[in-house]
């Protein structure tokens, strides 16, 4: 008997000790996980931390391997969003941070030229390109952008003020969770729309097969003459009076810039950072956005009868036709009205929020309303040229450095840009499908929300292992 309990008291030991050295063994395998990985970011940020210190010594960059690395990327990464006619910021601010080792602030300085230089590619080509969809005419739709610009300039304002207050882990939660709710909308967007030029794809193969090959011939032929007719020519057509209401919209806000200069007191004035001056010149861009955007309402109502045209309808989707329709249906129009100064307020309340241009956020936002891609693209592109060259103006004026450099990367998204523009549309041409528009789209979306949220949260992980207070702070 005694011996059967001996047994059995051996045998509860002998499973409590193999119990709690399986649970030590599991605590001490978390334990080196975790040692693993804050070594993994420790390491990644010395090595960062060391290629900044390089570059901060340098009055020039150098075009070393990890800059070359990254200009490649960077070709690769304006290639892909200058066919959805969005900036790029989103892709090229986390290569030149992580792969070039770049700080933030030249990263971004560097960004506003590569983006400038990309859009005026996109302008370029769209203003010199007619579109034998929309009857050979560009897609840009001006007036899109006149409504919109306005609001979305003071949108980034009041978005660079949400960024100095906001802490860094709210702001890379923000980001990562409003671009994957857009980058999961575009791609259903992108498959309704795919859905739609299959379907009328499959209508216009059995219309050929009921036709015969003659028929289906001719319509080969009569669609391939205006093709070479229009190769070669260049299209522009400027609504003149509308690019000069653009031009003095970024004129007023590029003044207002000037003046009141940033948070360190670097303008040209001596307007005291922070200061009721500051402020003051501030708050001037909301009634100005306002002033702008109610008078190119008042503008666009008094001028409709010589803006209606049945081709217009064909580009900008129903609902456009609210914008332009008699006084008598005034109380319908206003909701729609307000709906492009809207989106582009938050488009760009959120790319100040995020340091990214507006294009990426605002481009999902009008496919999402039923503008057409082409349209959507190319307008975008041109709304992204106006806010990115002022970004890139006031750097120069504000004394940047490596300015050279910029111009070099500005030259290769230039040449980028085109050569992914001309790439999708001679894919739309043979496909058929406009739809590879949102898809580029959703691409960029994707790869910057994968991007700038690990970019972020090694920020905040070396804020929280240094120690460093994480909640809200002041604008100054």
């Amino acid at each position: 008997m005694k011996n059967h309990k001996l047994t059995w008291l051996c045998l509860s030991l002998s499973i409590l000790i193999t119990f709690f050295s399986h649970s030590h063994a599991k605590q001490i395998q978390r334990i080196s996980d975790f040692h693993r990985i804050d070594h993994f970011l420790n390491k990644t940020y010395e090595r960062l931390s060391h290629q900044r210190a390089q570059h901060n010594h340098e009055t020039q960059l150098k075009f070393s391997a990890p800059i070359v690395f990254a200009g490649i990327f960077c070709f690769l990464a304006a290639s892909i969003s200058s066919a959805g006619g969005i900036g790029g910021g989103g892709l090229f601010i986390p290569i030149l941070t992580l792969v070039a080792g770049l700080d933030l602030r030249t990263a971004s300085s560097l960004s506003a030229f590569m983006v400038t230089g990309g859009s005026v590619a996109n302008v370029v080509y769209n203003l010199c390109k007619g579109s034998a969809k929309f009857g050979g005419k560009n897609v840009i739709d001006y007036d899109i952008a006149l409504l919109s610009e306005p609001c979305m300039l003071l949108g980034v304002s009041v978005g660079v003020i949400c960024n100095l207050v906001f802490p860094e882990w709210l702001i890379t939660i923000l980001f990562a969770l409003f671009l994957a709710w857009s980058t999961s909308m575009s791609c259903k967007n992108g498959l309704v729309y795919w859905k739609m030029e299959s379907e009328e794809l499959m209508r216009n193969d059995c219309e050929n097969l009921g036709n015969g090959l003659n028929d289906e011939t001719e319509g080969v032929k009569a669609i391939a003459e205006p093709l070479l007719g229009t190769k070669g020519k260049c299209i522009l057509r400027l609504p003149w009076t509308k690019m000069g209401v653009l031009v003095l919209v970024w004129c007023s806000f590029c003044i207002i810039y000037l003046f009141r200069g940033n948070r360190y007191g670097q303008g040209i004035t001596p307007i005291e950072p922070c200061g009721i001056g500051y402020w003051v010149l501030s708050s001037v861009q909301i009634p100005l956005a306002i002033i702008y955007t109610a008078w190119i309402l008042c503008r666009k109502e008094n001028l409709q009868h010589h803006t209606l045209n049945q081709k217009d309808f064909n580009k900008t989707k129903p609902f456009l036709l609210l914008l332009v329709q008699n006084i008598e249906d005034l109380p319908k129009v206003r909701p729609s009205k307000l709906i492009f100064p809207l989106m582009a307020l938050l488009a760009g309340i959120l790319g100040g929020v995020f340091g990214i241009g507006g294009g990426m956020l605002i481009s999902p936002l009008l496919v999402q309303v039923g503008i057409a891609p082409e349209v959507t693209a190319a307008t975008c592109s041109f709304m992204v040229f106006f806010s990115s060259s002022m970004s890139a103006f006031q750097y120069l004026l504000l004394g940047m450095e490596h300015a050279d450099t910029a111009l070099v990367f500005a030259i290769m998204c230039f040449v980028a840009s085109l050569l992914g523009l001309v790439v999708l549309q001679r894919a739309i041409k043979v496909y058929g499908r406009a739809s590879l528009i949102v898809f580029s789209v959703s691409t960029v979306m994707a790869l910057s929300t994968v991007l700038m949220t690990s970019f972020g949260a090694l920020d905040v992980w070396r804020d929280y292992v240094s120690g460093k207070y994480m909640g809200f702070k002041l604008p100054c």
